[in-house]
Order: C-alpha cells, then sequence, then structure tokens
C-alpha cells in the first residue's frame, strides 16, 4: 500500500488533460457509426437527385456525383410524364389509389383487430394470435401464389382489387396495435364508459381510438411505404400496362432500355427522374404524420 502511494506519477497532468477521456472517445465513436450510416442512406438518395438533372448522355460522360446541366431536370421532368403518351402520369394515379385505399383499409382492420385482441376474450383467441404470429415468419414472396390463385377464384386477376385486397392484410400492423392497446387502453376507462351508458363501439370510437393514435400513426406510414414500394403483388396480379403501379411501370421502362443499350437511349434518365419523383409523396406523407409517431415513441418511453 505504501508503495503504491510514493510512486512517482509517469503521467504529467498537462498530459492528463490532453488525454481524451473515455467518454469522448465513445461519443466520436458513435459520431463516426452515425455519419457512416447517414452516408450510406444519404448518398443514393443525392446520386438519385444529381443524375436526375442530366441528359441520358450526360449519365456516361459527367462525374456521377455532380449536377447536369440547369434545366435538365425541368426538361426531364417534362418528357417523364409525356413519355408513352402520359404512362408516367397514370401508373402515378394508380399508385396513389393502391397506396391510399390500401394504407385506409389496413389501418381500419389493423386497429379494429388489434383493439379486438386486446381488450375481448372470445374462443379460439390465442390460438388464432398464434397463427397470426406464426404468419408475421413467413416470407411476403412466398405467399403471392397463394394470393394470386385465391384471387383468380374471386376474378379479380388484372384488376385493382388484386392489389388492394391483399394489401389491406398486415399481421404485424394487427400485432403492433394489440400491444399498444394492452398497455394504454386502461381497462378501468373502459368499464367507466360502459357504466355511464357507452356502448363498445362509442368507447372505442370516443376513447380507445384518441389513445391509439400513436400506434395508428405508425401503421399507416408502415402500410403506406410498404404498398408504395410494393413490386412483386402488382408485377404478378397485372398484366395490363395501364394498370401498372409506378415501381413495375419503371421497371418496365429499365426492362425496355436495357434491350436497346446504348446512350442514345433515351429511357435511363427517365427512369431516375421517375423515380425521384416517386420518392416524394413518400417524404410528404412521413413529414405529415412524423409528430404523431414521435409522440407515440415518447409516450413508450416514459412508461
Amino acid at each position: 500500500m505504501t508503495v503504491l502511494i510514493e510512486s512517482p506519477s509517469l503521467v504529467t497532468e498537462d498530459e492528463r488533460h490532453s488525454r481524451p477521456s473515455p467518454t469522448g472517445r465513445g461519443v466520436m465513436s458513435l459520431w463516426l457509426v452515425m455519419a457512416l450510416m447517414m452516408a450510406y442512406y444519404l448518398v443514393p438518395v443525392w446520386w438519385l437527385a444529381v443524375n436526375a438533372t442530366k441528359s441520358n448522355t450526360d449519365l456516361y460522360s459527367s462525374a456521377a456525383l455532380w449536377f447536369g446541366s440547369a434545366n435538365g431536370i425541368l426538361e426531364n421532368i417534362a418528357a417523364t410524364f409525356t413519355q408513352d403518351d402520359g404512362a408516367f402520369g397514370r401508373w402515378l394515379v394508380n399508385t396513389v389509389l393502391y397506396t391510399g385505399v390500401g394504407g385506409l383499409g389496413a389501418l381500419v382492420v389493423s386497429g379494429l383487430a388489434g383493439y379486438g385482441f386486446a381488450k375481448y376474450d372470445f374462443p379460439g383467441k390465442r390460438l388464432i394470435f398464434a397463427a397470426l404470429l406464426g404468419i408475421m415468419m413467413i416470407p411476403l414472396t412466398a405467399l403471392v401464389i397463394p394470393q394470386y390463385l385465391l384471387m383468380a377464384g374471386l376474378g379479380f386477376v388484372n384488376t385493382p382489387w388484386a392489389v388492394i385486397l391483399p394489401s389491406m392484410l398486415n399481421p404485424f400492423a394487427v400485432y403492433l396495435v394489440r400491444v399498444f392497446a394492452q398497455d394504454s387502453v386502461a381497462d378501468e376507462v373502459l368499464e367507466a364508459a360502459r357504466i355511464d351508458g357507452a356502448g363498445e363501439w362509442r368507447a372505442f370510437r370516443s376513447i380507445a381510438l384518441f389513445i391509439l393514435r400513436p400506434a395508428l400513426a405508425t401503421v399507416l406510414i408502415f402500410s403506406l411505404v410498404g404498398i408504395w414500394n410494393n413490386y412483386f403483388l402488382p408485377l404478378l396480379m397485372l398484366s395490363d400496362s395501364a394498370l401498372y403501379p409506378i415501381t413495375v411501370g419503371l421497371a418496365d421502362w429499365y426492362a425496355r432500355a436495357e434491350a436497346t443499350a446504348g446512350a442514345s437511349t433515351p429511357l435511363f434518365n427517365l427512369v431516375i427522374t421517375g423515380s425521384l419523383i416517386s420518392v416524394v409523396p413518400l417524404v410528404v406523407a412521413f413529414l405529415g404524420l412524423q409528430r404523431y409517431w414521435v409522440g407515440g415513441l415518447a409516450m413508450g418511453s416514459l412508461k
């Protein structure tokens, strides 16, 4: 013990102050990891934005991560909406239709089903919910063929309903609402509403629905993004190009551009510009619903 007290320090006071603290190094590591993650996600978006300003020839002859001509973006947007007699505009309307109806349908179905699983007891409840969790483990691509056979039996193939109806069923959304309702909607509050004469629908509409807003906003964001970016389901269900969503339509343009490969093919820059345009509605929807989503995260952090 004496030796330890009398031994001279090998580190001077200035060196001790100049050395970064372990906490500082940890913060720097976190910032570095965060910067790498931001670069991973933002560089493709940057590439998409700058290359949407270039002509098809400039795509091969200019710097990949810098802009083209000043008016190139306007020319590309005009060409995108006029190519093939305005096919991109039809695909955009189709995508908004499929996403809007499918997203709202998923919101209603998952909201009612999740609330029912959380607040009511009925025969087979555990078995049905276990089956629901099991479905979440199955890749969506494995369910496309059974969905196609079901839609073919109903006569919905090559109609908008073949894309909208399967999009309304989201097992993860039901699970999310069920967990949120079980923890957030108190049974005592519902019982007080029943004592005051409110029916089950009135209690759900006036009390539970207000409390469930953060969970429902999260479900709506996930549903909108999933349906908007869905490619495989509409590719299998739709054969009429007039019914294509943006994902399938742009893939069709890209396949045509590759089939006639060469710098003179005008479709590559239109595919890039169309991809950039297709991102804008999702960003607007996310920003519009963000305050509800953040509110739900904050509510969860206080529990």
